[in-house]
C-alpha cells in the first residue's frame, strides 16, 4: 500500500467546502480533495465525479450532514463511496478506517500548547497515515510538530495566501489544505 508521502503530487490540497467549488477543484492542478461537503446522498456523486479527473478523495466525516461515528459507517464509506480516505478528529474512527483498508488523516486543532501535545499523543496511538493540524499558518509549530513525530504534517485553515503556503512546506509539512480556490493552480 501507498504511503501519503506517495500520493502528493501537488503541495496544495484542495479544501472543498461547498458543492460550488467541484468544478474548480477538479479543473485544479491539486491532484489531492479534501470533501468538506455533502451529505448521504450527495456525496458518492461529489467522489465521482473528482475521480473522473483523477483526483485523489479524502472525505472529512465529521462534515458529511447525516453520517454517524460508527463502525458501520466507516464500512459504508470504505465500500460503498470508496474514496481513498477519510479525515476526522475522532481517533477511534481512525483505527476503523484502518481496518477497511482506507487511508487516514487525523485533524488537530492547534490551539495550545497541551493540544499539541495530546494531538501528537493520539495520532501516535491511533496510527493515521498524517496528521492534518489547524491553523496551519504558524511554520514554528508546524517546525516543532516535524520533530515530534514521524507521521506527515498536512498544514490547513486560515491558509488565504501562496507566501503561507511557501511558509508552511519550507517549515516541514508535506502539504498545505487551502479552500480559496485561487491557491489551488499555485506553481510551486
Amino acid at each position: 500500500m501507498s504511503s501519503i508521502v506517495d500520493l502528493v503530487e501537488s503541495q496544495v490540497i484542495a479544501s472543498v467546502k461547498s458543492k460550488q467549488q467541484l468544478e474548480f477543484a477538479a479543473n485544479s492542478k491539486a491532484n489531492i480533495v479534501f470533501l468538506l461537503t455533502g451529505n448521504l446522498i450527495t456525496t458518492k456523486k461529489y467522489i465521482n465525479h473528482l475521480k473522473k479527473y483523477n483526483k485523489i478523495i479524502f472525505v472529512h466525516i465529521d462534515f458529511i450532514d447525516g453520517l454517524a461515528n460508527t463502525r458501520s459507517a466507516i464500512e459504508y464509506i470504505a465500500n460503498i463511496w470508496q474514496p481513498k480516505g477519510i479525515i476526522t478528529t475522532k481517533s477511534n474512527l481512525i483505527k476503523f478506517a484502518k481496518e477497511e483498508g482506507l487511508m487516514a488523516i487525523q485533524r488537530i486543532f492547534l490551539i495550545d500548547g497541551n493540544a499539541m501535545k495530546k494531538g501528537i499523543e493520539i495520532a501516535h496511538s491511533s496510527k493515521p497515515d498524517a496528521i492534518e493540524v489547524l491553523p496551519g499558518i504558524m511554520p514554528d509549530i508546524i517546525d516543532n510538530l516535524t520533530k515530534l513525530t514521524h507521521l506527515p504534517i498536512i498544514a490547513g485553515g486560515l491558509v488565504s495566501n501562496k507566501k503561507q503556503i511557501t511558509d508552511g512546506l519550507q517549515a516541514g509539512a508535506l502539504a498545505m489544505s487551502a479552500g480559496d480556490s485561487k491557491l489551488w493552480n499555485l506553481s510551486l
